[in-house]
């Protein structure tokens, strides 16, 4: 037989699957028909001529003007690989732009810096890290290394998340679970190691193809099919899953968050009687007195090595900054604004208005309001955590809004209020936070 009869009989038996007996007793060549020159699958071991093997490659026997045909199946695998990659090669050019931004963000932060001397660095340093962004650049903030180690290494949240699901593997165990931005997995895992039967882990940002990485390093890619995309613009595997699990959370809870992804997931994939891990949050508020810290961030500018630049007040007040409140500063009760339950909330959980009163707990003068919030895993065995000033130091510290005018408290006096909140037209994951005292009326972006 020469080479074309060869490969003409290779594919009569892939294409008709002929019993061993009827080639073995055949008295003609069953597969001289021309249409077995033709692969029904394209084989790499048959574009080449036998007697060039060890060589370079030569032109396939069956090459039609000097191109090769190949099948439907290979053309989709190519088309998919050519897809891949472009999708890669255009996360690399936002990545790089996004690197350029944070180049210049870096030059202006460095400028205030040295302008402003050493007691500016902290006050700098929390109005970059409110820096305006929009839906691309979060996305893409959550590529970089640095964001994940600072939440894998906050051991409040991640041991949370853990002892709700490993001290509840019963409500997890041969289940299907969704990870609403999975990021580097870890939650994904949790669900893996308790027996979920599969684990679809979604997550828009790069970090998803070191998440692939880390599930096979783990040999739980069996369990966990990572997916890297938006999640309201990608078809899941499954129509419905038994429990949905998310670190959502933003700063005051609702900033940068991701309540609207969850939200879509459980409308769109849960199951009626599935569960939401957590199910419930709420936002709190706090009297605090720190003339200190208000002096060098407000009051600064009444003086400026002798300059007034009492303008510059205004823009400082309007911002919220991202700070570690320490429990002596301190000086009211803590209020609720607003409780979200997950499991029937809407998307307009953002959108609140609430009063307060605030009553002093010592003499004090109250300079700004403290915001956090609380999380609950609402299971056979409960588990929460807080991100109080009460509470051990999480990554999301506290928000921190400073009053235009500051007030003389006396232990026992009661002060009344009120806290809206809503969504920045410009940006839907900013907020908008309106605080009014008596006549006075504060707003603060978080954008």
């Amino acid at each position: 037989m020469d080479c074309y009869s060869y490969i003409k009989l290779i594919n009569y038996i892939r294409l008709q699957k002929p019993d061993p007996k009827i080639l073995t007793e055949s008295s003609v060549a069953l597969w001289e028909d021309d249409v077995y020159l033709k692969p029904g699958e394209m084989e790499t071991w048959l574009m080449y001529d036998f007697d060039d093997l060890g060589s370079a490659p030569s032109t396939p026997h069956y090459a039609i003007d000097g191109k090769t045909p190949i099948s439907n199946i290979n053309f989709a695998e190519l088309q998919q690989q050519i897809h891949d990659l472009t999708m890669k090669i255009r996360h690399r050019d936002m990545l790089l732009e996004n690197y350029s931004k944070d180049m210049e963000k870096m030059k202006q932060v460095t400028r205030a810096l040295v302008e402003s001397g050493d007691q500016g660095t902290k006050n700098v340093g929390n109005m970059f890290h409110l820096a305006s962004c929009g839906s691309s650049d979060y996305f893409n903030s959550y590529s970089h290394f640095g964001i994940h180690h600072e939440m894998l290494n906050d051991t409040i949240r991640t041991n949370s998340y853990k002892d709700a699901i490993f001290n509840n593997s019963k409500s997890l165990c041969d289940k299907i679970v969704l990870d609403v931005g999975c990021g580097t997995g870890i939650l994904s895992m949790f669900a893996a190691k308790v027996g979920a039967k599969k684990v679809i882990a979604v997550d828009q940002s790069d970090v998803a193809y070191k998440a692939m990485d880390i599930i096979r390093e783990n040999n739980l890619h069996d369990k966990i099919h990572i997916i890297k995309g938006q999640l309201e613009k990608t078809n899941l595997p499954e129509q419905k899953v038994d429990v949905i699990v998310s670190e959502w959370m933003g700063y005051f809870l609702l900033f940068e968050g991701m309540l609207d992804s969850v939200l879509y997931a459980r409308d769109q994939y849960l199951q009626p009687d599935g569960l939401l891990l957590p199910n419930r949050c709420n936002i709190s508020i706090v009297g605090i007195s720190d003339r200190e810290r208000y002096d060098k961030l407000v009051n600064f500018w009444d003086n400026v090595y002798g300059f007034s630049m009492k303008c510059m007040r205004s823009e400082v007040l309007k911002e919220g900054f991202i700070e570690i409140i320490s429990h002596e500063k301190i000086c009211t009760n803590s209020v609720i604004v607003t409780e979200i339950d997950l499991k029937t909330c809407s998307v307009n959980a953002s959108i609140f208005s609430s009063k307060f009163t605030f009553t002093a707990n010592k003499n004090a003068i109250l300079t700004a309001i403290a915001g956090y919030f609380d999380t609950f895993f609402d299971l056979e065995h409960t588990v929460s955590f807080s991100t109080g000033p009460h509470a051990p130091k999480t990554h999301w510290q506290q928000t921190v809004f400073y009053l235009g005018e500051t007030i003389d408290l006396k232990e026992g006096d009661t002060i009344e209020g009120t806290l809206s909140c809503t969504r920045l037209t410009k940006n839907v994951r900013g907020l908008l936070v309106t605080i009014t005292i008596g006549k006075n009326k504060y707003q603060y972006h978080l954008d």
